[in-house]
């Protein structure tokens, strides 16, 4: 570990230490520091005898002192969390001072991107494909962050403390003071309760996801394009007219996402879209106001242009008591004074002041482009394209409505709307749910007219299974609106989600262009079409090796199509932040992905914990949008194209192999009797369901009899939990053994990148399991035959991986987070042991107080072990 963050974690863990002495004696950090030694022995202890040790333990321990040592070791890995976060930004920033002095770029950054490109293609193409990159981040709330927002407040305030003893090499009295504030924020986090009292509504999840634009979005994503045009300009930066224009759009499902979320209503939809309209507004308003502040610029050194002075009588029509302020604050500075009638406009804007009011993002950009220029044409263009350039960046980025709020309903939910509209006519006695269907469509039309139509189009449809399924989109948008043309503009978008309909996604889309509805949308557009595809079904339905196959073959097929119909596509990845479905580093994922399927083009959706991790710090998530952009801007490079084209004809019956024989395996254990009811038993899928940690149901159904009834978050968030990691790499063992030829599977490894990747993310899954601690999660079942076949599995996995990539150990290629991994492992051993001991309990039949207090440990310990393993949901 390096040194600068072993030291923070030792500091952190000694303080944490402290708080538990104090509050709980010593005594409590007696029985904690027995178990840490115990599970760090037990990790290299061949016998089991050591574990076998802590597991005795942690059954002699009281409830209530084993929900004290649960709750201690949650905090430390939020601790552990945020020491490595901050070492993270630690490095950046030194590996950012380093390049500053010389003439190279560092790995996987936008200039190195660029570079490539105008070595490849020349400066005038590449400026080309820069100028129309599109990097679009959906935000979606499913439930997989369960730490509550009052730890992340703590967690954040903890981050600045160490930030500070970093920044300012504090000693003495001042080191002391920031001790005992750290020690008061640890103490804080420890004594608040991990799990929350209620399950958070819709509208809490978006001011949750609101609160890290606030944090870090709206001044980030302006950064990121500042640096870059910094570098393309070089000397000529702050001078000349950015050469970068914005290229991250932001997206958000929360607040729109109703497939099996009956929380979220038209209202709710109507009521996201103003409360992130006025987080945007507030944001540009204050920024307005401090550029114009700042523009001190006096008549005589600066005049005004003849447009500048157009749109001051123009401002003085609309208000001749805010002109006269700005005037009176702002003597012979006339760019000063434009530009807090701009703020009061926006500040306006927001307040629904219809005589002052903005009517669109469009009309204020407008404006800003007035003062712009004029103070270009007056010699001033560092004040142009100074901060005023940042203030335009982010009116582009995130106009009046910061995020477009995208619909997600279910094809069924359609169907059934038509159906019954057809019987009882569309003022006939329909039910709720229908008549909250046309009410959906009802909300995007306020949304499109009080914030544009940038704000809401996009409909996805899950399940998209026949052209049909599209057509029911337009047809009730008309029925919602039926007798007037104010029906919003929508833009129907497929969800190909279970394997069978991701082979059928080329015919169905096929069949979507003979609707009338998609072609005038087409001419209307640009002839763009969107399509998403789903990793979390298609994985559940056949398992992570021919999932993963079949979305390559898929995007495949469907840019070729796109091709054939001269259509700009932009492929949407359904992926969540785990392993399992779909997750791992972005950034490599775009440059596996099949020639003509990026283009220039990367969506997808950020999920629960991913939004922290990703973007909850500024210099993280700059670092994020900068690698997944340059991924996004060399996934079409011409030597990325060739060499992905001709992996995937070299390994074309290496990847039928694997398909045909993992698909076999996974099918041989999910489709056994009683898998269903089993998995239940030796996973806390039940319990997991009971955690108040998101709006949305866990499973479709009262209980879960097919795996169909249940939700691809908590089929992996649970297996993950068991310290299994199933829904990650099974199969792939036997898929292996089967191919046989090892050594073109490790030529595969290094020649295929799709094929890398995918062995990158299953050993992640693999270093976050742990074969001991499953089997006394799969004995919880009863059913020897089925844990016997995943603990052989996981076996012949691990082995058969290890021999392609030549590891000693899963990760062993990756020094740092190998590492990393390792050293957490043995401290959510010791949460799962008390896992364990919960389960056992409740399996057991436990009644009444005993019950509530097992499931009480139970759900402190999902809480500690997701912070442990991390990407987990």
């Amino acid at each position: 570990m390096p040194a600068p963050l072993r030291d923070d974690v030792r500091l952190l863990g000694g303080l944490l230490g402290t708080v538990l002495r104090e509050t709980g004696g010593q005594d409590l950090l007696d029985d904690v520091e027995r178990l840490r030694e115990l599970a760090i022995r037990a990790y290299d202890d061949p016998t089991g005898e050591v574990l076998a040790e802590a597991e005795a333990l942690v059954e002699g321990l009281s409830m209530q002192r084993a929900e004290q040592v649960a709750r201690a070791f949650t905090c430390y890995f939020h601790l552990a969390n945020l020491a490595e976060e901050y070492h993270r930004v630690r490095v950046l920033r030194e590996r950012e001072a380093e390049f500053a002095t010389r003439a190279t770029t560092p790995d996987d950054s936008l200039p190195e991107a660029f570079e490539q490109l105008v070595a490849e293609v020349g400066r005038e193409e590449a400026l080309r494909r820069l100028r129309r990159l599109e990097f679009r981040p959906v935000l979606t709330a499913h439930p997989t962050e369960a730490r509550r927002r009052a730890v992340s407040g703590a967690v954040r305030r903890i981050a600045t403390l160490l930030d500070e003893r970093d920044a300012q090499r504090l000693g003495g009295t001042s080191l002391a003071e920031n001790e005992r504030r750290l020690l008061a924020e640890i103490d804080t986090m420890w004594r608040t309760a991990p799990i929350r009292e209620h399950k958070p509504s819709v509208l809490d999840e978006v001011k949750t996801a609101l609160g890290v634009f606030d944090a870090t979005m709206f001044d980030t994503f302006p950064t990121v394009y500042r640096r870059l045009d910094d570098w393309l300009l070089g000397d000529e930066a702050g001078r000349e007219e950015p050469l970068v224009r914005p290229f991250v759009s932001l997206g958000t499902w929360i607040g729109g996402d109703r497939d099996g979320n009956p929380n979220v209503t038209s209202e709710v939809t109507r009521q996201a879209a103003a409360i992130a309209a006025d987080h945007a507004l507030a944001a540009l308003e204050q920024r307005a106001r401090l550029v114009g502040r700042k523009l001190t610029l006096d008549q005589d050194g600066t005049p005004p242009s003849d447009g500048l002075r157009t749109l001051w009588e123009r401002q003085r029509r609309l208000s001749e008591a805010v002109t006269s302020a700005a005037a009176e604050a702002s003597p012979r500075e006339p760019h000063r004074a434009v530009m807090l009638v701009v703020a009061d406009r926006i500040a306006a804007t927001r307040a629904r002041n219809a005589d002052l009011a903005y009517a669109t993002a469009e009309q204020l950009e407008s404006d800003l482009r007035v003062v712009q220029e004029s103070l270009v044409a007056a010699g001033a263009p560092r004040a142009a394209y100074g901060d005023l350039q940042q203030l335009v960046w982010q009116v582009e980025t995130f106009g009046f409505h910061l995020a477009e709020l995208e619909v997600r309903q279910h094809s069924q939910v359609h169907e059934a709307a038509l159906a019954e509209i057809a019987e009882k006519g569309l003022h006939g006695d329909l039910s709720d749910r229908t008549r909250e269907v046309l009410d959906t469509f009802r909300a995007l039309g306020a949304v499109q007219e009080r914030y544009g139509i940038r704000a809401a189009r996009r409909y996805i449809v899950s399940f998209t299974q026949k052209p049909e399924h599209l057509a029911a989109v337009y047809e009730l948008a008309e029925l919602a609106f039926a007798g007037s043309d104010e029906a919003p503009v929508v833009d129907a978008i497929p969800l190909f989600e279970t394997f069978a309909d991701l082979r059928a996604s080329v015919d169905i889309l096929e069949s979507m262009l003979t609707l009338p509805q998609v072609q005038r949308r087409l001419a209307e557009n640009g002839r763009r079409v969107e399509v998403m595809l789903g990793y979390s079904d298609s994985s559940k339905d056949v398992g992570p090796v021919s999932a993963t196959l079949a979305l390559h073959d898929a995007q495949s097929r469907i840019a070729q199509w796109a091709e054939r119909h001269d259509i700009t596509l932009t492929l949407f990845h359904g992926r969540g932040g785990a392993l399992g479905r779909g997750g791992g580093p972005a950034n490599r994922a775009v440059l596996a992905q099949p020639p003509g399927s990026v283009d220039g083009r990367f969506k997808l959706t950020e999920q629960g914990e991913v939004i922290l991790a990703r973007y909850g710090d500024p210099t993280i998530a700059s670092r994020h949008i900068e690698q997944v952009a340059a991924a996004t801007l060399l996934a079409s490079a011409p030597s990325t194209e060739r060499r992905n084209a001709g992996a995937t004809d070299r390994y074309r019956e290496l990847a039928a192999a694997l398909d045909e024989s993992s698909r076999r395996r996974f099918h041989e254990l999910v489709r056994a009797d009683g898998f269903p009811q089993w998995f239940a038993q030796v996973t806390p899928l039940e319990e997991v369901g009971l955690l108040p940690i998101g709006s949305r149901p866990a499973r479709r159904g009262l209980s879960v009899s097919s795996l169909d009834d249940l939700r691809a978050i908590p089929w992996v968030f649970s297996w993950s939990q068991a310290r299994i990691n199933l829904a990650g790499w099974y199969g792939l063992g036997t898929a292996l053994k089967e191919f046989g030829d090892l050594a073109l599977l490790r030529e595969a490894h290094r020649e295929w990148p799709l094929f890398a990747t995918l062995l990158d993310n299953v050993e992640m899954s693999l270093a976050k399991s742990d074969e001991r601690i499953a089997e006394r999660y799969l004995a919880l079942g009863g059913r020897d035959d089925l844990a016997q076949a995943v603990l052989d599995e996981l076996r012949l996995t691990r082995e058969q991986v290890l021999a392609v990539t030549g590891n000693a150990w899963p990760l062993a290629g990756r020094r740092v987070l190998g590492r990393a991994v390792q050293l957490r492992s043995p401290y959510v051993d010791a949460l799962s042991l008390l896992q364990v001991r919960a389960l056992r309990g409740l399996r057991a039949g436990a009644e009444g107080p005993v019950k509530d207090e097992l499931q009480h440990l139970l759900l402190l310990t999902v809480n500690g072990v997701a912070a442990g393993l991390q990407n987990t949901g």
